[in-house]
């Protein structure tokens, strides 16, 4: 958490065009059901781990770290086109995204489940809710974005991804 504190702020609006586009990059925490068809003992829900990999049978261990489903799933067709299966066929979709964390001024601080949809609002919710201290208006949240930490103030509609933390401040009045 010490390196949240060094990382750079920016306000709101220019945080917003910082938001990564594109598809969902997978990271540790995700766990992926992965669907090699025709192959019973290799379809199964493996965890990325700490490394940003996945360990399969047959094939070993494969780099999941900041890539698409899509990309995993053609990582894992080639392994296990080297020698293994002459035509395989992979299918790669997220189970279980990576937690978020709420911090600060709410009922309940924690780590919790991801869901598709979530703003800050709902991130809170999820939470217990704000203390009556909490601030209502808006909050900081911290993020990765192409390996870096980022920390800005946005408004409580804001949407949370995988692994945001969200800090909660204190209201003056």
């Amino acid at each position: 958490m010490m390196a949240g504190a060094c990382a750079p702020r920016y306000p709101a609006s220019d945080y917003a065009l910082a938001e990564p586009a594109g598809p969902y990059r997978l990271a540790s925490g995700d766990r992926l059901r992965i669907i090699v068809f025709g192959q019973d003992n290799l379809s199964n829900i493996y965890a990325v781990d700490g490394a940003g990999r996945i360990a399969m049978p047959l094939i070993g261990s494969v780099e999941a770290q900041g890539r698409t489903t899509v990309q995993l799933a053609q990582a894992v067709e080639a392994k296990l086109r080297g020698g293994y299966l002459r035509e395989p066929k992979v299918s790669v979709e997220v189970d279980t995204y990576r937690p978020f964390f709420v911090l600060g001024e709410v009922t309940t601080s924690g780590q919790f489940p991801y869901v598709n949809g979530m703003t800050v609002q709902t991130a809170v919710a999820i939470a217990g809710g704000f203390t009556p201290r909490g601030l209502r208006s808006s909050a900081e949240v911290t993020r990765q974005i192409e390996g870096q930490t980022v920390t800005a103030t946005v408004p409580i509609t804001y949407p949370v991804q995988p692994g945001d933390t969200i800090v909660i401040k204190e209201r003056w009045f």
